[in-house]
């Protein structure tokens, strides 16, 4: 039909153009907060643009959600005003057969959308980690950075090197601060150097000074050295032991229903569900009088985006508490969302208003014998 081949590449063409734009900003936004992170130490500066780029791909099930939904809201609005919607009335169809066209374009978006949130999503997720675990777990050596204090992976050492001698194996001015076993040493030297002895990896100080001290006592221990040497190298942290539940597999989730895994798995459904239903919210808010400004329109469905995305994420968090079951979440508020959206269509395509029913009721009162 002419009617629906239009408005789909009418849909597409906003789709494309409200994607572009949301991708942009989210990019902008994303790049804002990966750097700041960068220079606080919580991942390498190299990897800024993969970090951004994994975050992004996580964001994109939400982003192409809300495209489809603007998308559909700002179409359907513009043939209200231009007056296309009375000539689709006028030939005799009504508004809910304007859903089946919708449909047809929107199963491609929700099935990426599917694919995103089940598969990708925490795939790109488990990346970032990796790459954050791999950069906190680097040996005390590569974490020096000449005219900077660094801290060991196991915080248990604090480096300071004034410059450095043109290679990492060597520096000079050294300044180290430890906190082990009950005991604060700082140990400073006019140069260092690394010396491998075997598999291990030794960090050889020459012409400093040593001072130690047992914590919570006044004594001080002080001594001078012409070469003190002290092993480094990799602090290797238990990573395995605990591993985001945002990170792991659906499947994974599935074979092991604890309260996090269902809270995860909600959201991930939830993205799916959601999607569904602004393509019915969306068809239902678009009907409005084309004499009415459509501002305050996409005002109202952006405010109900909002707040759809946001009880998603007050449900993950009663579920991984215990306060409402995985089904009874789902059901309650995808479900509710689901016929609410339906009734608010019938009325639209029923065109049902509150004074006519109250007049049709008040006849059939009257009517009725006494």
């Amino acid at each position: 039909m002419l009617f629906h081949s239009s408005i789909r590449k009418e849909l597409a063409r906003s789709f494309g153009a409200t994607l572009i734009v949301l991708a942009t900003v989210v990019m902008t936004m994303t790049l804002i907060r990966t750097l700041g992170q960068a220079s606080r130490g919580s991942f390498n500066p190299s990897d800024v643009m993969l970090i951004m780029g994994y975050t992004v791909l996580a964001y994109m099930p939400t982003i192409l959600t809300m495209s489809l939904f603007i998308s559909i809201i700002g179409t359907l609005s513009r043939m209200y005003r231009d007056s296309e919607m009375v000539i689709w009335f006028a030939s005799g169809r009504g508004l809910a057969a304007v859903l089946r066209p919708l449909l047809r374009f929107s199963w491609p978006v929700l099935f990426v959308v599917m694919a995103l949130a089940l598969l990708v999503l925490p795939w790109s997720n488990q990346r970032i980690e990796n790459m954050k675990d791999q950069y906190e777990k680097r040996g005390d050596i590569e974490r020096i950075e000449p005219g900077q204090f660094q801290e060991s992976a196991g915080g248990k050492r604090v480096f300071f090197v004034e410059k450095n001698a043109g290679s990492k194996q060597s520096g000079s001015n050294v300044f180290i601060a430890t906190t082990e076993y009950g005991k604060e040493t700082i140990t400073s030297a006019r140069s260092g150097r690394i010396q491998s002895v075997g598999q291990d990896r030794f960090l050889m100080l020459s012409n400093g000074q040593r001072l130690e001290s047992v914590i919570g006592k006044s004594d001080l221990k002080i001594s001078e050295f012409e070469e003190y040497g002290t092993k480094v190298g990799v602090d290797v942290m238990s990573g395995n032991e605990y591993v985001p539940v945002n990170t792991r597999p659906t499947v994974e989730l599935l074979k092991s229903p604890t309260l996090p895994n269902l809270a995860e798995l909600s959201w991930r459904f939830g993205l799916i569900l959601a999607a569904v239903n602004f393509v019915i919210i969306g068809l239902a808010v678009s009907s409005v009088n084309p004499r009415v400004g459509r501002s305050a329109n996409m005002v109202f469905a952006l405010f109900a985006f909002v707040m759809y995305y946001n009880l998603l994420n007050l449900g993950q968090s009663w579920i991984s508490s215990g306060k409402v079951t995985f089904g009874g979440f789902l059901l309650a508020l995808h479900g509710s969302v689901l016929v609410l959206g339906a009734l608010w269509l019938a009325k639209g395509h029923n065109n049902w208003h509150w004074g006519t029913l109250l007049r049709s009721r008040s006849s059939l009162l009257r009517k009725s014998p006494t």
